[in-house]
């Protein structure tokens, strides 16, 4: 359990700070980000089923009540402290297992977003590759062969598809 949720907390950082260089690194590591929380939340399942302890159903109004806390505005760790540090396995290990939903629901709009994005404006080894073209053509004089008016066009293309 520790170490998918480390290995979950890891990969969203790392994913993060690979944004600026690397889109496909970037959905690489939020997916496993994701695969580490679905691991997580397996494992709170089984604890749950190995000690006949019942797992909430979505709709249960304890299960309502601490999915809104997400929605507070001065929400913390000691928000959910009551549930989390409960007495009760079955109170602390559901508690978990919601924000654990949460947390894959949220990194599944993240992969969507990231893979929209990058299936939309490219990555950072395309806009090289066409910065070092458009770079080549002006260093060979290319664009003395054609007249300004192609080349404004080019740019104007070059803008908008960024």
């Amino acid at each position: 359990m520790n170490g998918a949720a480390r290995s979950g907390k890891q990969c969203i950082v790392e994913g993060s700070l690979n944004s600026g260089t690397s889109k496909k690194l970037e959905i690489k590591l939020i997916g496993n980000a994701r695969g580490s929380f679905g691991e997580l939340l397996e494992d709170y399942e089984d604890f749950l089923r190995f000690r006949k302890l019942k797992l909430w159903e979505k709709g249960e109004p304890r299960v309502t009540a601490i999915r809104r806390i997400a929605y507070l505005s001065n929400r913390s760790h000691e928000s959910y402290k009551t549930h989390l540090d409960s007495d009760d396995p079955e109170v602390s290990a559901n508690t978990l297992i919601c924000l654990i939903n949460q947390e894959n629901f949220l990194l599944d709009r993240q992969l969507k977003s990231l893979e929209s994005q990058f299936l939309k404006e490219g990555g950072i080894t395309e806009k090289m590759y066409q910065a070092r073209q458009s770079n080549r053509l002006d260093l060979r004089g290319g664009w003395e062969r054609k007249n300004l008016r192609d080349r404004k066009e080019f740019l104007k293309n070059e803008k908008a598809s960024r």
